[in-house]
């Protein structure tokens, strides 16, 4: 049976993300700190990255740096070819619709960037593939995008796997089609990563964010120091971008300077 190397990656980095985010991270920490004598700093390490990343005050920290880019012009919509609307996941479970269906998360982007394409009468892709093996995404998308916004999307993406995959598949996708300017609709903390992404795949972007996760200028209170399930979630979707943004990075400089020195010279 051939490897499928891409998707091997795939969930190699999904494992290791895993392994670092919130709360595995911080447990594992705390685990070790415990079991082994020497290590017993580990659990203090563990115990401070678990309350960095549930306390109000210091996940919006950790969110507002990510989330700099301002919402979207309507002049600088009317300026783009296309709406591309990004995946951010599904429920598998969804019995009271009888089938999967996206998550929340992608619902957010969708609703927004079907809100754009009526304000504008631009054409929308969608983007996002079946890593698991089970229905695309994209498919899902375009279901929500027809019964619940009534703005059906011209092009449908379905084979990526990620941010990276997402962006070069919808730039073959656009530039077969014309079109090498968009409005990119993602969570505003996702912004930077992708538009990076898309960028790279020789794309003009606007960037089009939604969905803001941190509060400029907090008015703080008592309870902005008392870690909740709203914190945590904040705490590990802005962990997962800072993390996410590091790897990418250093993605492209092993692409641009250290695989380049690894291959024999020509003949």
């Amino acid at each position: 049976m051939p490897i499928d190397l891409p998707l091997l990656l795939f969930w190699a980095k999904k494992i290791t993300a895993v392994l670092i985010l919130p709360p595995a991270g911080p447990l594992l920490l705390i685990g070790l700190g415990l079991l082994v004598a020497r290590l017993r700093r580990l659990a203090w390490l563990g115990w401070f990255y678990a309350l960095v990343v549930t306390v109000p005050v210091s996940v919006n920290w950790l969110a507002a740096p990510l989330e700099t880019t301002p919402p979207i012009t309507l002049d600088a919509l009317h300026q783009t070819g296309a709406i591309v609307i990004l995946g951010a996941g599904t429920r598998r479970y969804a019995p009271e619709y009888g089938q999967p269906t996206v998550n929340r998360l992608a619902l957010e982007r969708l609703r927004y960037g079907a809100w754009l394409a009526r304000q504008t009468g631009l054409p929308i892709l969608v983007s996002g593939g079946a890593p698991e093996g089970f229905r695309p995404e994209a498919d899902m998308m375009r279901e929500s995008l027809v019964r619940d916004f009534g703005a059906p999307p011209r092009w449908v993406e379905s084979a990526s796997l990620d941010t990276r995959d997402n962006a070069e598949a919808t730039a073959r996708v656009l530039h077969a089609a014309g079109i090498d300017h968009i409005a990119l609709v993602t969570h505003a903390a996702h912004m930077p990563r992708a538009r990076r992404a898309f960028e790279a795949a020789g794309l003009t972007v606007t960037p089009a964010p939604t969905a803001w996760l941190s509060t400029p200028d907090p008015d703080l209170r008592a309870r902005d120091f008392i870690p909740n399930a709203g914190s945590a979630y904040t705490g590990w979707f802005a962990m997962h971008e800072w993390i996410g943004g590091l790897a990418y990075r250093a993605t492209q400089a092993w692409g641009e300077h250290v695989a380049p020195a690894l291959k024999p010279a020509a003949d």
